[in-house]
Formats: C-alpha cells, sequence, structure tokens
C-alpha cells in the first residue's frame, strides 16, 4: 500500500466519522503508521495540524446543518463533540467570524474549509538530492522542553528564541567554543525524540551539542542518540522548514521509506562566519528503515 493510499484512508475516516470523536493516535493507526510519523506528514502536505483539521471540518457541516435544520444549536454542539453551547459558540465564530444563531439569517456569510486529498497536488519532476548513511550512537547535551504537536506549531519558535538570548545558553556554547563534534561534525544540534509509552508530551525537543564524555555536561541534561540509519538532506537556515515539508509531506510518499520508530530527528548548524543566519548551513538526518513493499 502507498503513502498516498494509507493517508487517503485516514482522510476517509475523518470524513466518516465527523460526528463522532476522533483523537489522532486513531487516525494514524488509519495509515499505519505512529503518532508522531502522522503529525508530521498531515502538516507537511496540508500546512495545518490534524486536530485543527478535524476542527474546522466538524464547524463547517455543523454550519450546513444550522442552515438546513431546525435542530437546537445545543443539540448541533453536542453532536460535533462540544460540551457546552458557549464552547461551541466560540469556536463556530473564529471559524465563521460570526454566532451560530446568526448563520441562519438570510444575509450571513460562511466560510467552507474543504476535505483535503492526499498528495495536495503533484510535484512532478522537483529534485531533492539525499544521501543514506549509518551513525553511530552519540549522546546530545544541552536543554530540552516536550511539546504536544500543536503546542510545538503555535508556541516552539517563541520557546527557543527567547532561551537562545539567555545567560543559561551562553554557558552552553562555551562548553565547546564552537568546535564541532567528533560524530556529526557539527557545532550545534537539535533532536526531536518521539513520544516514549507513558509519557504525556507527544516529542521532546532537545537543543544542545554533540557531548564528547558524560563529565562535560556541567549540569546541562544527558540525552542518548542510539545508532541508526539517516536520510541525509543540506539546505540553509532559510529553507529549513520547507525541507522539513517537503522531507514529510513528499519524500517518504515518493521513494516508499518508514520513519524509524523512536529514534529522533537531528538537525544540525553549521554557522558561516560574518554572514546572515538566514544563510546558514543546516543538516538534517531523518531515521529510515528499508523501503515499504
Amino acid at each position: 500500500m502507498t503513502w498516498s493510499q494509507r493517508m487517503n484512508l485516514a482522510i476517509e475516516y475523518i470524513e466518516s466519522n465527523l460526528e463522532s470523536a476522533l483523537n489522532v493516535e486513531n487516525i494514524a493507526k488509519e495509515a499505519y503508521c505512529s503518532k508522531y510519523h502522522f503529525h508530521r506528514m498531515f502538516f507537511a502536505s496540508f500546512q495545518v495540524t490534524c486536530a485543527e483539521y478535524v476542527r474546522r471540518r466538524k464547524l463547517t457541516v455543523a454550519a450546513v446543518e444550522l442552515l438546513s435544520t431546525d435542530k437546537s444549536v445545543l443539540d448541533i454542539a453536542l453532536k460535533y463533540g462540544y460540551e457546552s453551547p458557549n464552547a461551541f459558540t466560540r469556536a463556530f465564530r473564529k471559524l465563521h467570524g460570526i454566532n451560530p444563531n446568526q448563520a441562519r439569517l438570510s444575509s450571513a456569510t460562511l466560510s467552507s474549509y474543504n476535505r483535503v486529498f492526499f498528495p495536495l497536488k503533484n510535484q512532478g519532476g522537483e529534485n531533492m538530492n539525499y544521501k543514506i548513511i549509518e551513525i553511530p550512537k552519540f549522546n546530545i547535551i544541552g536543554k530540552s522542553k516536550g511539546f504536544e504537536f500543536e503546542e510545538f506549531v503555535k508556541d516552539g519558535a517563541k520557546f527557543w528564541k527567547e532561551y537562545v538570548n539567555s545567560e543559561d545558553y551562553q554557558k552552553l556554547g562555551d562548553l565547546h567554543m564552537g568546535r564541532p563534534g567528533p560524530i556529526t561534525n557539527a557545532p550545534l544540534l537539535s533532536a526531536y525524540f518521539p513520544k516514549q509509552d507513558g509519557n504525556r508530551n507527544e516529542f521532546i525537543d532537545v537543543l544542545g551539542l554533540e557531548a564528547t564524555n558524560a563529565s562535560e555536561a556541567n549540569g546541562f541534561e544527558i540525552h542518548l542518540v542510539p545508532s541508526a540509519t539517516y536520510a541525509e538532506f543540506y539546505c540553509t537556515y532559510k529553507t529549513s522548514m520547507q525541507t522539513n515539508r517537503y522531507i514529510y509531506g513528499e519524500w517518504f510518499a515518493a521513494t516508499g521509506y518508514e520513519r524509524d520508530g523512536n529514534k529522533p530527528d537531528i538537525v544540525a548548524y553549521f554557522p558561516i562566519p560574518f554572514r546572515p543566519m538566514n544563510e546558514m548551513r543546516v543538516r538534517w538526518w531523518i531515521p529510515v528503515i528499508g523501503r515499504q513493499k
């Protein structure tokens, strides 16, 4: 089964169950992949989180029901998973710009959030170079924060921007004075560790350096990156998010590779002296296993 088929099964599941309680874990099962991987595939493809897509679709069909039936606002709110008319009204107003009762006026203008299909469009012919490499285990020392995926999309960049301007971050940089690590050959790293069983957070985001020995941690956290097979992509800081969206939105589907379980995505940063930050070189390592059959 191809990635397009698997993702469209998940989308069909959403569309067939808009009147039911939907959670991302069950939706991901329809695509035969982990919640972590599904989050990224969905967001990279459609520029909206799966949970937000579900909300918008529920509110779109709820608006149709308001216009085409005489059901009460309370009945429609409960049908689409809202525990009170007030919660439903707030969500409805956010999407449509008006309250549910106003939607029944003949002059009302409503929004329609359309169903998506995977892939969103055929990018035919576009290329991005990559290599498949083997990397031994190594440690990262630094600071971490756990995020739910939607929380990260909303607030992740702000959190790390504040940290980079802190005294704690300066101390981290002083540990190696910009020297690259022996395995990653990078002076600065980010790692995104998928959620482990029993952990509330969807993933742990680590910003740090490759550790050369445990004693140098000096109060910082230590995180083990296990040995793995990685797909390696290069880009610039300016295009790094675009590259990540390409990897999860198109590359996996085009090549048939699978993401390797609970192993982290690694991002390496290579500043260029006296050049703007946007020109900084960036390398993505995405853990993979062999092509799906």
